[in-house]
This record gives C-alpha cells, sequence and structure tokens, in this order.
C-alpha cells in the first residue's frame, strides 16, 4: 500500500519586514492570495495526500472560506498556530490523520518550490527520514562579532541556504518536537530539531526561485517569478 503523505503548511506568521498592514501570506500575488498560491501547488502534487494550514486564530475563518472558494480539496483542516513557528508545526502534527507515514513542513510564503524539488526531497526521506531543500550560497559570509568585526569568514563551498519544504517520517519528527517541548528548546526550523536527536538530516539541491516572500523587493521579484516562470506546482 502506498505510504500517505501530509503537507503542513505554516502561516501563523504576522512579519514586519513587509512593512504593510496585512500579514504578507495574505497579500496578493497576480490576483490570489499568496498562501492559496503557496497550497494549490500543493493541491496539484499528486503525491501529496492531506494539507494541514496552521495559521493566525483571527484568520481560520477566511483562510476556511478561501479553501472552498479555491477548490482546495487536499486542505483537510485549517486551525490556528501557536505563540512560535515550532509550536505552529507541532499544532499542525496533531492535526494530521491517522496514517500519515511521511510529513512535509512548508512556508506558507513560498509559493513557487518545484514538484520535481519537493519529489526528490521526499524520495531522499525514504531513504534517510529526514531531508531538506536547500541550494549552495552565491555570496561570501563573514562572522561578525558584537562590534561589528568580521570575526571569521567559513568556506562558502560548504555552505547552503536551507529552504522548504523539510520531509520527514512522521514519527521522527512528532518525537523531535515533543523532546524539544519537554526540554524547553526552540529551533530555528525542524531538521534542527530533528538533528538534536542525533539523526543526519540529507541536502536535497532545490533552485533560486523557492524563495521565501518577507520584503517589498521580495514580492517584487515574486511578480516576475510568476510571470516568466511560472509555478503553482508546476516543474
Amino acid at each position: 500500500m502506498k505510504s500517505k503523505t501530509g503537507v503542513i503548511v505554516v502561516a501563523a506568521g504576522r512579519g514586519t519586514r513587509m512593512g504593510t498592514t496585512e500579514s504578507k501570506q495574505y497579500l496578493q500575488l497576480d490576483d490570489k492570495p499568496i498562501l492559496i498560491h503557496t497550497l494549490l501547488s500543493f493541491e496539484r502534487m499528486e503525491f501529496v495526500d492531506t494539507i494541514v494550514l496552521v495559521t493566525g486564530a483571527g484568520d481560520v475563518d477566511r483562510c476556511r472560506v478561501w479553501a472552498r472558494q479555491y477548490g482546495l480539496t487536499k486542505t483537510i483542516a485549517v486551525i490556528s498556530g501557536g505563540k512560535e513557528r515550532q509550536d505552529s508545526v507541532h499544532e499542525g502534527l496533531k492535526a494530521l490523520p491517522l496514517g500519515i507515514e511521511w510529513v512535509l513542513v512548508h512556508d506558507g510564503v513560498r509559493p513557487f518550490a518545484a514538484s520535481r524539488h519537493v519529489k526528490a526531497c521526499l524520495e531522499r526521506a525514504y531513504l534517510t527520514e529526514a531531508a531538506v531543500l536547500a541550494v549552495p550560497v552565491k555570496d561570501t559570509i563573514k562572522i561578525v562579532n558584537g562590534d561589528g568585526v568580521i570575526a571569521a569568514t567559513p568556506e562558502r563551498s560548504s555552505l547552503w541556504a536551507i529552504q522548504t519544504p523539510q520531509a520527514f517520517r512522521f514519527s521522527l519528527l512528532l518525537n523531535a518536537h515533543e523532546r524539544a517541548r519537554q526540554e524547553g528548546f526552540t529551533g530555528t526550523d525542524d531538521a534542527m530539531l530533528v538533528e538534536r536527536l542525533g539523526k543526519n538530516v540529507s541536502v536535497v539541491e532545490s533552485d533560486y526561485y523557492n524563495i521565501k516572500i518577507t520584503t517589498p523587493e521580495d514580492l517584487s521579484w515574486a511578480e516576475w517569478i510568476l510571470r516568466n516562470v511560472g509555478r503553482e506546482g508546476n516543474e
């Protein structure tokens, strides 16, 4: 029997760097909210069975309306998140139905993850239990101390910018989250929680179009990608 795959789309953050009163995930991109572009992309991926959307408590109702309006049949639950992103992912894990063996965790403001890359990440997780999408860092990175002085220059060839989705065996990620909660630990992403268990996390190369829309400049870049590259679950 085919293993079932669930997706947790996290869109509970408010965000301040966009400089708008509306949360960035609900800003219009072309003719739809950014979040809807993201959900539609996973809706169209044949290897995705179920989607849980985690959003702010005040946004649950409108997101449920949008799910019906845009025919998001795989989005089986829209729930409110927690105080931190990590708490929201944990809520999403608890909301997934029984029988889910694999889980993808994705940022609601990353609408351009290519289907072939998501599938490759999931397939790597089948082998290793944990995998993330990433791209090699283009720029030279400097470590800067508290006085604003360069303290070190890491070797660029070993540096990767981590993206989402991140793919895990469901039981592994749930264990990682519950351990972190017990120990009062907050990580920067889900992979970090799994790493704390002593588990290796594999990296799968993505592309630079899989952006996280955070600033006004990102929104302009997203509009260009949509016009010239397309996506929403496409290759």
